[in-house]
């Protein structure tokens, strides 16, 4: 495994070795959140814990680390302190593929504060790019309505890692499968594909670029059909191919044509036409070009006979919307609990040490919100529980015991260090990811103005932080 352990910032170490040199060995509680939803959904799914936990586990600099940092002016002691260094530490997460929402606890580090900064910047970039992706997949995946979706982007993702953890992601989603090679490999997942243009033209015709691939997969062969002109070659050909493996007893698990230019709703229909009055009507048309969920509400609102997208660029890119956005904010230090102040109401922070507790209608099963409460409060399911808006404090809703059903979205990871927490497969999580957006309602998963989930603060966590607000404003 790669030596990660100096994927950090450079403040971070600096404030480390303040730490260090000041001895400030004292607990301090760090939350992992983030503010605004991408591309304007209702939710994001959270992604990234499984590359964590090995990041953690594997947190160790070597001697080859320690010279590096001292050529940049870090003093001895603080190397000293690296040298040996050892995460000692607790870490709570809601699962992996879990739905999320703005502004609650999603991870949560408690260690020595040392220990704690220097997690942030790691943090932050393996849960940014995932959470991201994932989230982007399960909309895309929205606009799919049941029909699959292939991740096709490799070639246009930022990079290596962008592309592996990107199409890792991107299967927690929602995805079927990916054409990432590595990542099925690294990960279990489906890997798929048919052939580009390259390979028709590399033959004297079209027809025998076809019989060529489907000598070769006959039971996966998926035929490209626009290099030329689809409909009066590429599925013509297409059709003569799949009629000689008819004739040859050849049963195919797979079969059909992909678009990846042109009209893609009318060539699909075209095409669906021609495919049915050959005796075809099991062969299944794929279509990419540039796909993103707006293209294909677009395309399913015009009738496009398309049974799988391959999504590549928008998707691996998170095209309309690059950045999750979550910080890592401290919110307790030596049992005090702190506060960020800001005149943008948007960037205060929560207080103390937290839970983030999730609220169920019991007869639907659906989400009805979430509660952030301090970390010791008892909420009882054998009471009335009202909820209440901690901005416009007049909007309140009140639940009947009886009615609803809590469970404590963070779960332990490390626990002193240790880790007490087994990583389920991909599949597993992405399994566990399509149970988690089925308790949404649909108006919470609607692409275009989706119903915001409350997300309220406890009572005791209302009134601590109002306290430490008015404590923060008279010292200024």
């Amino acid at each position: 495994m790669r030596n990660l352990s100096l994927l950090t910032d450079f403040y971070q170490l600096t404030m480390a070795q303040g730490y260090c040199q000041k001895g400030k060995t004292e607990t301090a509680v760090f939350d992992l959140f983030y503010r605004e939803n991408p591309s304007n959904n209702g939710y994001a799914i959270f992604a990234g814990l499984e590359q964590i936990i090995e990041f953690v586990e594997n947190l160790r600099f070597k001697e080859d680390d320690i010279s590096y940092l001292k050529n940049q002016g870090f003093n001895d002691k603080f190397l000293d302190y690296l040298r040996n260094f050892k995460f000692k530490g607790d870490i709570y997460s809601v699962p992996e593929g879990s739905v999320v929402f703005p502004k609650e606890p999603l991870l949560k580090v408690e260690a020595p504060i040392l220990q704690a900064q220097l997690l942030e910047t790691p943090l932050l970039n393996l849960i940014n790019h995932q959470a991201l992706i994932a989230t982007k997949a399960a909309r895309i995946n929205e606009a799919a309505k049941g029909k699959n979706v292939l991740e096709f982007g490799l070639r246009r993702a930022h990079g290596p890692d962008a592309g592996i953890y990107g199409a890792r992601a991107a299967v927690i989603g929602g995805c079927v499968g990916t054409s990432n090679v590595l990542t099925g490999k690294k990960f279990g997942v489906k890997v798929s594909g048919t052939h580009a243009h390259s390979w028709v033209m590399s033959f004297e015709s079209e027809l025998e670029s076809f019989r060529t691939y489907a000598d070769n997969f006959p039971n996966n062969c998926i035929l490209l059909v626009d290099t030329y002109d689809t409909l009066k070659s590429g599925v013509p050909n297409a059709i003569k191919v799949f009629k000689e493996m008819k004739e040859k007893g050849i049963e195919s698990d797979l079969f059909g044509i992909r678009l990846d230019s042109g009209d893609l709703a009318y060539l699909s229909k075209e095409a669906r036409k021609m495919l049915d009055q050959a005796g075809f009507e099991d062969a299944v048309i794929v279509a990419s070009n540039n796909l993103d969920e707006n293209i294909i509400t677009s395309l399913n609102l015009q009738g496009a006979e398309i049974d799988l997208y391959g999504v590549g660029t928008r998707l691996i890119t998170s095209y309309d919307s690059p950045a999750f956005g979550a910080v890592y904010k401290m919110s307790e230090y030596s049992d005090q609990p702190k506060i960020k102040l800001s005149d943008n109401i948007e960037k205060m922070t929560n207080p103390g040490d937290k839970k983030l507790v999730r609220i169920y209608d019991k007869e639907s099963g659906k989400i009805r919100a979430d509660l952030i409460a301090l970390k010791n409060e008892e909420i009882s399911e054998n009471e009335d529980l009202t909820l209440f808006d901690a901005r416009d404090t007049w909007k309140t809703t009140t639940l009947k015991k009886g009615s609803y059903q809590l469970r404590d979205m963070l779960e332990p990871i490390f626990k002193n260090g240790q880790l007490v927490y087994d990583s389920p497969s991909v599949l597993e999580i992405k399994n566990y990811a399509e149970k988690e957006k089925d308790s949404l309602g649909e108006e919470y998963k609607r692409l275009t103005n989706p119903h915001i989930m409350k997300v309220d603060l406890s009572d005791k966590l209302f009134d601590l932080k109002q306290r430490l607000i008015k404590k923060n404003k008279m010292k200024k």
